[in-house]
């Protein structure tokens, strides 16, 4: 019997990685760049509070990202992560098992082609597929027509597919993700009553925390904001004991996500980008993809979120006479990860990888040839 594939999905975040068929990853990595160091030296990695493998023989540069908005711009520190996580966390050899590779969106088609070229000849992989994270998010969810919106940490992503074929010219990046939110619920924290030096430092991580619980998304912003009496302050207490308390600042974190402006971009809204996209969208096609409508990304997991984005959505096509429905599935986090493991699981599925000899045949610009 054949090796189940390994799945990997490469957020700005989070690197996750498991086997096809599984519900879960079974391991989760932090994405910073490893570079190896000396023989018996060990270096602690900043790593996801679930996952327990060491990191011997790998350091962790202070600060330093392989990935921006989605992009992989540090090749080898994004080897050796593939590395560690081939190695130490999923313990297999990775020319014994067929890759199945997450990239975003917005990726340029050169990305795709070092992908391959790094994964056939440093790893030596036998087989591998590069699919869209909007297109495997819909396969979370059992479909394979409909819109899928993207919230992440480094970016977020509109995207239209048909019958397992995304439509380039209706895809929209939104650059407001979890790490800008994080980064403008502290500096609404330094303008609140709460004391300066406390708020000054506070660690990123202990913001991002912070963020996740106690943060939602106002189903009537304007009214919240002006009407205190809708404000339901929530305290929090850090790592070193010290209590913050959030008032506005819990509704108004996530709200750049409908207005960036508040973030001084200018571009739409992400409801106002679903629109857009659903309008390029073909006729034929356009009534299954509304009717499917699916919400992915650790971003989109603020209370409130799917309602609103729900609101928003009715709103702009109530002309239309088309009752919008969002999905949002409480594993919704993960959904990329997870509809990876569930695709490469299907039988029907196995004729789409790109075998070695494909890629020593035509070379690594095949991809654009099988990947859609």
């Amino acid at each position: 019997m054949p090796k189940p594939a390994v799945i990997i999905d490469n957020g700005s975040s989070f690197t996750r990685a498991g086997f096809a068929g599984q519900k879960k990853p079974k391991f989760v990595l932090r994405t910073v760049s490893l570079h190896p160091c000396s023989t018996g030296t060990t270096w602690e990695t900043q790593r996801h509070p679930t996952t327990a493998e060491s990191t011997e023989g790998f350091a962790v540069a202070p600060r330093t990202y392989p990935l921006k908005h989605g992009i992989i711009e540090d090749w080898d520190g994004m080897e050796n992560l593939w590395s560690h996580l081939f190695f130490c966390g999923l313990k297999v050899l990775p020319e014994e098992q067929p890759v199945l590779v997450a990239d975003c969106p917005s990726c340029p088609s050169t990305n795709r082609e070092k992908l391959a070229e790094v994964l056939f000849e440093s790893f030596g992989v036998p087989a591998l597929h590069i699919a869209n994270t909007g297109f495997l998010s819909l396969c979370a969810y059992g479909r394979v027509t409909g819109l899928a919106l993207e919230v992440g940490a480094g970016v977020s992503h509109v995207t239209s597919v048909c019958l397992g074929q995304t439509w380039r010219e209706a895809t929209y990046r939104l650059g407001v993700a979890g790490g800008f939110l994080s980064s403008y619920l502290h500096s609404l924290l330094m303008e609140s009553p709460n004391e300066p030096s406390v708020l000054k430092a506070l660690k990123k991580t202990t913001v991002i925390q912070l963020k996740k619980q106690c943060c939602y998304v106002s189903m009537d912003y304007e009214g919240d904001l002006h009407n205190q009496g809708y404000h339901h302050p929530a305290r929090f207490q850090a790592p070193d004991g010290h209590w913050i308390t959030l008032d506005k600042e819990r509704f108004c974190c996530p709200e750049p996500l409908f207005q960036p402006k508040l973030l001084h971009q200018s571009s739409p809204g992400l409801h106002h980008l679903a629109l857009q996209s659903l309008q390029k969208v073909p006729d034929h096609a356009r009534r299954d993809t509304v009717g499917n409508i699916v919400l992915s990304g650790g971003s989109s997991m603020f209370p409130g979120f799917p309602e609103r984005i729900c609101l928003e959505l009715n709103a702009l096509f109530h002309s239309t006479g088309c009752q919008i429905q969002v999905l949002a599935s409480p594993e919704r986090g993960t959904a990329a990860w997870a509809g990876g493991s569930m695709a490469a699981s299907l039988t029907s599925f196995q004729h789409a990888w790109m075998s070695k000899g494909k890629y020593q045949e035509h070379g690594a610009g095949y991809v654009h040839k099988i990947f859609q």
